[in-house]
């Protein structure tokens, strides 16, 4: 008897989604940034199709070439071989090639893809916008295209939010954050700064004026503090508030030895700005003097440092492996004479005539308990005091939601605003909010998504319909061979200026890719839309597949040799349609007559396309998925969204 040959994967592979979450960067991206085809491109010298690819659904490419978190980086499938692929320094590579920073908005205009807002457009409502951070400006860009008219009602002198108040100058250019902000202007956005919610007009202003939709994107713009002893006193301060002042380059009292409180991103941020203020105040000092006080002050100078001075330290809960900053953030800070205290808990502010003397801590045994819970576990007899004159907390941020009123109709939750998370509608059907001040801090990606996703609500809302997102897919003949030396070629992140420099200045530390360096990472992409695709009925069992390949996830298999496996024996009896009852009782001999399975675990697949090339009757091909998401809106209320009943005022369910 003929045995046949049945094809399972490790995984459903019955619906689109599989074949989506198959390409890991893409899927993990809130955005869905087709990362692998903008990486591709740059590989192949596509450069322009690479930008675009890259702004298809992000306004923010550019600043997220600079300071994304990154997250198709930590599910990069590269990184389960060697290291990840750097895709997020690669977008760099384009967007300074082609984004808003090149001084010409037509590529960010042309790159935009309207298939991810809904398709009906017009001359329609005005939309007031509060915070012009990166969610407010989302939504306004969504909105705008739309054919909305937006107006931004901004706190401060300058919109931005958190990347102008909150990044340091050395990580972000604020050329480059204007230029992009002014590409979403550009596109007829209003922006009216200095206008803060609460102080110069209410949301009620806002609806007697015509507004028919708000949008609030106010961001957590306060530190958090916990209570200690002392922590009232002066030079103990809110890191989020010196930052602020640090990027607009206002005066901000620091001493000489600075203790920054917290183990996150925003911590060494707070601790890698001090070691610059105090090293660039320094040296703008220098440059006023003449020669001959420059010889007394480098003597002075060199007198401070061998004396310890302009210590910056950074105490936090977490061990070292356990903290949530990232390695490169904690190793450029070391670099930089910042001072780690890791596993340590403050308990004191320590104080003698008014004055912050020193910080005490006692040694922190674990921060989280049993179950996960943030509940550290501290032993208060190993106490480490650490000499300090200010005391700066980078531990969260919190909410101001002062501006609210009850007639407002906007509920909050523990000092968020409370929002339905499908549509980030609030309790008021006319007023919608995400980011931060809606579901606590996150990614700026996060922010960009939830925002897009809000827009979308709001035209519902406003036209009384309702918008879906559907995948488009379609399979393509893969002409595809891997880079020569593909497994050789190791991670190479963008070089950074020298610690000295670093330290002394507010330059931009990280160097942008050279062609060559950008092609050459680029290339170490393992192209995770192009699949394997067998064909079972000209498979001939010879096994080469399973020989070939170098991860050895291919495996052929005998039906008896599944019996055990629940989920695999059911594959089965669905493949051969028999009941799996019947399949179950079959012998050992009955099975291995029956066929043979071919396993492959899709999962840790590299695509380096050798079962392919081995396979000696083609039953093994290359084909490259494609796939994009898409707006599709029909003319009836959504289910998910809340609108006004008539002239009544009263709200009723979509």
């Amino acid at each position: 008897m003929k045995q046949d040959l049945l094809q399972f994967e490790l995984a459903d592979q019955t619906g689109t989604d599989y074949w989506t979450r198959m390409v890991k960067c893409q899927d993990a991206c809130p955005v869905h940034t087709n990362a692998c085809g903008y990486v591709t491109a740059i590989a192949e010298g596509r450069h322009q199709e690479a930008y675009r690819i890259a702004r298809a659904t992000n306004p923010f490419a550019s600043i997220c070439g600079r300071v994304c978190g990154a997250p198709c980086e930590v599910n990069c499938r590269r990184g389960d071989l060697d290291a990840p692929v750097t895709i997020r320094a690669l977008k760099r590579f384009v967007t300074e090639k082609f984004g808003p920073e090149s001084g010409d908005f037509q590529h960010y205009h042309a790159g935009a893809d309207d298939r991810m807002i809904p398709p009906r457009r017009g001359d329609f409502e005005k939309i007031a916008v509060i915070g012009g951070g990166v969610s407010g400006l989302t939504v306004a860009h969504d909105l705008t295209k739309l054919g909305y008219k937006v107006t931004i009602f901004e706190a401060y002198s300058t919109p931005g939010g958190m990347l102008t108040a909150g990044v340091p100058v050395y990580r972000l250019p604020r050329e480059l954050v204007n230029a992009e902000i002014n590409a979403i202007l550009s596109m007829g956005v209003e922006l009216k700064c200095n206008m803060r919610l609460g102080r110069d007009f209410s949301i009620d202003d806002l609806r007697r004026q015509g507004y028919k939709a708000i949008f609030l994107g106010v961001g957590l713009p306060k530190g958090r503090k916990i209570s200690l002893p002392n922590s009232e006193l002066p030079m103990v301060y809110d890191g989020l508030e010196f930052l602020r002042a640090f990027n607009e380059g206002k005066p901000y009292e620091l001493g000489k030895r600075i203790v920054v409180i917290g183990g996150g991103n925003v911590a060494y941020d707070v601790a890698r700005s001090a070691v610059r203020r105090a090293k660039v105040q320094m040296a703008d000092a220098e440059s006023d003097m003449e020669r001959t006080q420059r010889i007394a002050y480098d003597v002075a100078r060199s007198a401070l440092r061998l004396s310890g001075d302009k210590e910056v330290h950074v105490v936090c809960l977490e061990q070292r492996h356990e903290m949530p900053a990232d390695e490169v953030e904690i190793h450029e800070g070391e670099e930089e004479g910042i001072r780690l205290h890791a596993a340590r808990g403050p308990r004191e502010v320590l104080e003698e005539n008014g004055e912050v003397i020193g910080l005490r801590t006692v040694k922190c045994n674990s921060v989280f308990d049993e179950n996960g819970k943030f509940n550290p576990s501290f032993d208060e007899n190993v106490i480490e005091d650490i000499e300090a004159d200010t005391i700066l907390f980078a531990i969260g941020q919190s909410s101001d939601l002062s501006f609210l009123k009850p007639e407002d109709g906007v509920e909050t939750d523990r000092g968020l605003i409370k929002v339905n998370p499908d549509t980030y509608q609030t309790s008021a059907p006319d007023v919608f909010a995400c980011g931060d001040i809606a579901h606590g801090p996150r990614l700026f990606i996060h922010a960009i998504a939830s925002a897009q996703i809000a827009a979308r609500s709001m035209h519902d809302f406003l036209r009384n319909t309702r918008t879906d997102v559907v995948v488009r897919k379609r399979w393509l003949p893969a002409d595809y061979t891997m880079a020569d030396g593909w497994d050789q070629l190791n991670r190479r992140n963008p070089s950074v200026i020298e610690s000295e420099r670093r330290a002394a200045s507010l330059d931009i530390i990280e160097i942008n890719y050279s062609e060559e360096e950008a092609r050459t990472q680029a290339s170490r992409c393992l192209r995770c839309n192009i699949n394997t695709i067998f064909d079972t009925s000209i498979c001939i069992a010879c096994n080469g597949c399973v020989d070939v390949c170098p991860e050895n996830l291919i495996k052929l298999v005998g039906l008896h040799q599944i019996r055990q496996d629940a989920s695999l024996m059911n594959l089965a009896a669905e493949s051969l349609d028999i009941t799996e009852d019947d399949l179950k009782g079959s012998s050992d001999e009955e099975l291995k007559a029956l066929g043979a399975i071919m396993l492959k675990d899709e999962s840790t697949c590299i695509r380096c396309g050798m079962c392919a090339s081995r396979c000696p009757t083609h039953a093994i091909n290359m084909r490259r998925f494609d796939f994009y998401r898409e707006c599709v809106t029909i003319d009836s209320p959504n289910p998910r969204v809340k609108y006004y009943a008539g002239e009544t005022g009263e709200i009723s369910a979509g």
